[in-house]
């Protein structure tokens, strides 16, 4: 709550640990295969390792013509430094979505490295891939053939357009995905503002994958939903994720109002499509949000900005009105923003409770109060670097904290180790090394 006191009580949420803490787990004993690279399976398969689950991630071994591992391990710079600032070959991309998780290398393209899989699977609860529709059958390694080696198995496929469908057999990216799924369309420059910038502009896509973090965390969401359902009644399922899917849901409101009026909306550049004042508006110093949600608001913003006399103009008095009249409500806003600095802005508007804020860079960012007071960043221990930053999770659970007790591993640092886990001796593992399997 905004108004609690700052001291701790019995209602405050325990942060997060970086291991060795006495709370339990929400995931404990959830053992999870995640044969998934880049971004969406990685992104899920982090939040469920967050959480307590067992993840093994499992990486193409290295090969002539290519390193092995998750392709993301080489997308720098930005890479890595170690304790003496060198330059490894992790890169921050791969850092940012892999933590708490253990790495083995196995071929699946090989009959040996296949069968490895099936027998870990048959003793997983969890199998993540996002492989193109049909390469997992090739190895015996599709749901139908996992789920009848482990009916209790929940297995989760995550591809560009799904099962299913014309498009089924075609890869999917984020940024493809973006503009075909209707993302881009709304995003970028208005018309208007095309027309008013010499340099042009026109649809683009949003600052980072959206379409593969959201995506990402439907599965999560899915998983969960599985196995809540298996431990009820013993049965595992197939889930079909698809990118494509998921940027069309989460058009939310744009997409609901495109189905009742069949309009499609356009782009607004920073404004927001059915609220006014709701955008980013250029003060006496550089720029800030104004992001006014209601008539009340509305009346407190014009208060503070001395301009009262708006209120009483039926063009403008309720949000409806003031989106009809937006072309000439905004105009006349932005003049009255113009003549104070953005810092006395913020204390003014912030003291009449009328929403606003910042366009912060990243910088700004983690040195924010507020960030900082939520324990957004975590260190780690790490082989190379001795110890690294990441980003932290944003889930604050009161019994079960997420607990961050592995660093984002390295290329198969854990392929004896899991191996061993799993029933293979020495010789076993050996045997594996000389196919090529591992």
């Amino acid at each position: 709550m905004a108004d609690a006191p700052s001291s701790p009580d019995a209602h405050s949420l325990p942060h997060a640990s970086s291991g060795g803490g006495a709370a339990p787990q929400a995931l404990k004993g959830v053992r999870v295969l995640d044969l998934s690279r880049v971004l969406a399976g990685p992104w899920c398969t982090q939040v469920l390792a967050d959480l307590g689950a067992e993840v093994i991630k499992v990486e193409r071994p290295p090969g002539e013509g290519h390193p092995g591992g998750d392709d993301t391990r080489g997308w720098g710079p930005p890479f890595l430094k170690d304790g003496q600032g060198k330059e490894t070959a992790e890169a921050a991309y791969y850092l940012g979505t892999n933590r708490n998780k253990r790495s083995i290398t196995i071929d699946i393209a090989t009959p040996e490295g296949a069968a490895l899989v099936r027998t870990m699977a048959a003793r997983a609860d969890v199998f993540v891939e996002n492989f193109k529709v049909g390469d997992m059958a090739r190895h015996g390694l599709d749901s139908a053939s996992l789920l009848a080696l482990n009916p209790r198995l929940v297995y989760c496929s995550i591809t560009g357009f799904g099962q299913t469908g014309p498009y089924r057999d075609r890869a999917g990216y984020d940024y493809a995905i973006q503009g075909m799924g209707g993302l881009m369309s709304v995003t970028g420059p208005s018309r208007a503002e095309i027309a008013d910038d010499a340099s042009g502009g026109g649809p683009q896509k949003v600052g980072v994958a959206v379409a593969d973090l959201f995506t990402g965390m439907y599965a999560v969401t899915a998983i969960l939903a599985a196995l809540r359902h298996r431990d009820a009644t013993g049965q595992g399922q197939a889930i079909d994720m698809a990118l494509l899917d998921t940027q069309v849901a989460m058009l939310a409101n744009l997409g609901a109002g495109y189905l009742t009026t069949g309009i499609a909306p356009q782009r607004a550049g920073n404004a927001h499509q059915n609220i006014v004042p709701y955008q980013v508006f250029e003060v006496a110093d550089g720029h800030l949000i104004l992001a006014v949600g209601n008539d009340a608001q509305f009346a407190r913003f014009c208060a503070v900005a001395g301009c009262a006399e708006l209120t009483l103009d039926p063009r403008f008095a309720r949000n409806a009105d003031r989106v009809r009249h937006r072309a000439t409500l905004v105009p006349l806003l932005a003049a009255a923003l113009k003549r104070r600095p953005r810092r006395e802005w913020l204390a003014a508007l912030e003291a009449a409770k009328v929403p606003c804020g910042p366009i912060n860079d990243l910088a700004d960012v983690f040195s924010d109060p507020q960030v900082r007071a939520r324990e957004m960043t975590v260190e780690v221990a790490h082989p190379l670097a001795g110890a690294i930053r990441l980003v932290a999770s944003p889930l604050k659970l009161s019994a079960t904290p997420v607990r961050y007790d592995r660093a984002p591993p390295l290329l198969g640092a854990d392929t004896d180790s899991v191996l061993a886990e799993f029933g293979l001796d020495l010789e076993a593992v050996a045997a594996l090394r000389r196919a090529g399997a591992i």
